[in-house]
């Protein structure tokens, strides 16, 4: 489906939703996030309805990151504070996806930022080696038969 009409995201590229545009094109629309985590959060979206990252197709997913990386340099040269940036996609329910269209968040980040986006160094009780192992032949094999069967 190219387009859902109770769809936001899908509303914003059709001209149909409000947005602070920064970017668009033929694949992507990137615009200022109406809760930023901090000044200049921008959304990098598909321009046809996807609700999973699984969803968008191989040329659009990789422009979003292109387009995602571009955002990030346009930051650091903007006046708004970024001294770092975090690429983020909420992918499904559990992990916090909120708008089912999916969406790159470009965060910019600098010292004693309110955000608190941080993953831990590994908490007790990390896998052993023996574990990680596993986990990695486990995921190698499931990787690897979804490639085979995409190509």
């Amino acid at each position: 489906m190219d387009r859902d009409p109770e769809c936001v995201f899908c509303n914003i590229v059709h001209g149909d939703g409000e947005a602070h545009i920064i970017y668009k094109d033929e694949r992507v629309t990137a615009f200022l996030d109406i809760h930023p985590v901090n000044p200049g959060h921008t959304l990098v979206i598909p321009n046809v309805h996807a609700a999973s990252i699984q969803d968008i197709p191989d040329d659009i997913c990789g422009w979003m990151f292109v387009i995602g990386r571009d955002i990030d340099a346009g930051l650091r040269q903007s006046g708004l504070r970024s001294e770092a940036v975090n690429l983020y996609l909420a992918d499904g329910r559990a992990a916090g996806q909120v708008v089912f269209h999916a969406h790159l968040h470009v965060i910019p980040r600098f010292p004693g930022d309110p955000s608190g986006l941080k993953l831990p160094a590994g908490p007790p009780g990390s896998p052993s080696p023996a574990e990680l192992a596993e986990h990695a032949r486990m995921l190698g094999s499931a990787f690897r038969a979804v490639r085979k069967s995409e190509s």
